[in-house]
């Protein structure tokens, strides 16, 4: 066995969404950073569906870029066709969505990895967590919930015995843990893309203690494009004016031609070939031990559970510029090749498809994010942070946001600074990493913008006006990038304010605008703003009559009119300002309750009138506030109520 020992500050294990995100912010941060992968050729690789975005997603890579992450610089270096869905709805739901040329995606990232001070990349089988429990514990002033019992990273090992001291590891363990692939009958003890399975850590991790749980997940077959009927099908577009992921991205950069995808239709012929076949699909079988998706169901999963759907949607996708492989997005599964080919025959456009991949499920070892601290650090290990689809999530955005959270607060451990925790009611990521670890989620998470319970203000289109003081103050956002972004804030401010106090009268030329505009006449002078509350009405429209707009724009920078990112922020301010105003108010009570916290030693048999099952569920999730106490499922609002009076007596009496 090998005799390399080495000493680095952070090891991070998988180079997934995850992992690329955890090892840049705390290479970034100035940390000596190693990063862990089974293959070099699998960074940042996308072995499902090759898009980045999508409805909530697109929110996350958002947040993500405005704290200082990568994936968002990334897509929009790769991206092969753009859109921004939900359009007809509300600004709270639009959410922005890039197909990817996969291969130059796992490309690009590695690039940026690769040429990152402080950090190496590393192909090797991470086997072991190293770790110890200090004597002198009460020395370092590490008493209450991290006192004696809780253990302490020191290092990790790989399969060829080479020891990496370390004093933080990431893990980003992803889809790979013991993992399996199911095809009918044919099973493959490999990770996704038929990668070699990291199949020794799962022991070391259960002898620190840690509760594993096994996932499934699956994806579609891939086909020849040469050999599918176009013509049968509907093409989908991209948008004509693109947005970028990054707030970095100049918008004059992406402006280029793109592919298009095609939508088509399952039937019920191919309903009927499921049915006939689910004895040899291996969900039905009993052969997958572990849970599947809810939001991402397999097209058997569909058939069965929506029986009275007469067709469901599938898009046909293209894995890139430089490949004839297209993805069948909507039909994933885990039948026999004969059947999915049987299948996949009778969808318009497919009659003669030839696959190149098979669908396939893949079932992987995780854990149960209860164990897990806001931070993403492990309650009962000192130094171990986990992120990604090991904490029970799916999707390649989710993953990414708890890798940079998790890399960040490994940087913030070592570095002995103010953890960053997140709140539900300033971010998506937020809300994703309080679902994870307050809730017991028995399937893979996975974020939908029905889950934030303040999501007009949680927009995609302010994630930076909402999270780039975070990522400056942290230290992976520039000084430039910050400054530009409160130059943003003021002139949004500046122009809502001049909207507000600029009044129009009920002359002749302004009522001849109105009934140009299908609008009600006026009957007495009000302000611009006033005017863009109407529906029919909106910022542009008034150019016509705002005849100060140029000038003040000229004074704000520099140019005739204000940036469209300015413009964008300016109407939803007002034209949804009653609802965002409910909504901080809704907040400001939230936070009162967030900012009440649990002493961390509390002991919660001691407090009277509390119930068994409450009493029980509190020392197993260990909340750090009375909202977080609130939000676990077993806790009753009457539990909380008692807490909040023992705290107050434990305040009172100086226990606190």
């Amino acid at each position: 066995m090998s005799e390399i020992r080495e000493k680095v500050d952070v090891c991070v294990v998988g180079a997934g969404h995850a992992g690329c995100e955890a090892a840049l912010a705390c290479a970034r941060l100035g940390l000596n950073t190693v990063i862990f992968t089974v293959s070099v050729d699998s960074i940042a690789l996308m072995p499902c569906n090759p898009n980045i975005g999508g409805s909530s997603k697109g929110h996350l890579v958002r947040e993500l870029d405005a704290l200082g992450g990568e994936m968002g610089k990334n897509i929009d270096k790769t991206f092969i066709q753009s859109k921004m869905l939900n359009e007809s709805k509300g600004p709270a739901v639009h959410s922005l969505r890039a197909q990817a040329d996969k291969a130059e995606y796992s490309r690009a990232m590695r690039r940026v990895l690769e040429n990152q001070d402080n950090l190496t990349v590393k192909q090797a089988e991470v086997c072991e967590i190293l770790w110890e429990e200090p004597e002198n514990y009460h020395e370092n002033g590490l008493e209450g919930a991290k006192g004696p019992q809780r253990k302490k990273v020191t290092g990790v090992k790989t399969f060829t015995g080479a020891v990496y001291e370390c004093r933080a590891v990431v893990l980003c363990t992803g889809t790979y843990l013991r993992a399996r692939c199911l095809c009918g009958e044919a099973i493959t003890y490999t990770g996704p893309n038929g990668l070699q399975a990291a199949n020794h850590l799962t022991e070391s991790l259960e002898k620190i203690g840690i509760e594993l749980r096994r996932f499934k997940t699956g994806t579609p077959a891939r086909m020849d494009r040469r050999s599918i009927d176009f013509s049968k099908m509907e093409e989908q577009f991209g948008d004509e004016r693109i947005i970028p992921f990054s707030f970095s991205t100049d918008p004059k950069s992406v402006q280029k031609d793109q592919v298009s995808c095609w939508l088509t239709y399952t039937n019920q012929k191919t309903h009927d070939i499921i049915r006939a076949n689910l004895d040899r699909s291996p969900i039905y079988a009993g052969i997958i031990e572990g849970t599947g998706p809810r939001y991402c169901p397999s097209i058997e999963d569909k058939v069965v559970k929506f029986a009275d759907k007469e067709r469901h949607q599938v898009f046909i996708e293209p894995e890139g510029l430089y490949t004839n492989e297209m993805y069948v997005s909507g039909m994933s599964s885990s039948l026999p090749e004969d059947v999915q080919l049987a299948m996949y025959r009778t969808v318009p456009g497919l009659e003669h498809c030839k696959i190149v991949r098979n669908a396939y499920a893949i079932e992987y070892d995780c854990i149960n994010a209860k164990q897990l601290y806001p931070t993403l650090e492990f309650k009962s290990v000192d130094g171990l942070f986990s992120g990604g689809q090991f904490n029970g999530s799916s999707g390649y955005e989710e993953a990414a946001c708890q890798g940079l959270v998790a890399g960040i607060n490994a940087a913030m451990f070592i570095l002995g600074r103010d953890p960053l925790i997140m709140d539900r009611s300033e971010s998506y990521i937020g809300v994703l990493i309080d679902d994870l670890v307050t809730k017991d989620n028995r399937e893979p998470y996975r974020m939908m913008t029905s889950r934030a319970e303040y999501r007009l203000l949680l927009r995609q289109d302010n994630a930076d006006l909402r999270l780039r003081k975070r990522g400056y103050e942290i230290g992976l956002v520039t000084r430039l990038q910050y400054d530009e972004t409160m130059k943003k804030k003021y002139m949004i401010e500046q122009e809502v304010e001049r909207l507000k106090k600029t009044i129009v009268g009920a002359g002749k030329e302004i009522q001849n605008f109105l009934i140009g505009h299908s609008s009600t006449p006026l009957k007495t002078s009000v302000s611009l703003a006033e005017l863009i509350c109407r529906p029919e009405l909106n910022y542009n429209i008034l150019s016509e009559i705002d005849k100060d707009r140029a000038s003040f724009a000229e004074k704000m920078c520099g140019s005739e009119s204000l940036p469209e990112s300015v413009i964008e922020q300016v109407e939803i301010e007002i034209k949804y300002e009653g609802y965002i105003l409910r909504q901080k108010r809704q907040i400001e009570q939230f936070k009162k309750m967030e900012n009440k916290k649990i002493p961390v030693d509390i002991d919660y048999d001691v407090v009277p009138s509390l119930r068994i099952e409450a009493r029980q569920k509190l020392k197993e999730f260990k909340p750090l506030s009375v909202g977080q106490a609130s939000r676990i499922s077993g806790v009753s609002p009457a539990d909380v109520s008692v807490l909040l009076v023992y705290l107050e007596h434990m305040k009172s009496s100086g226990s606190v």
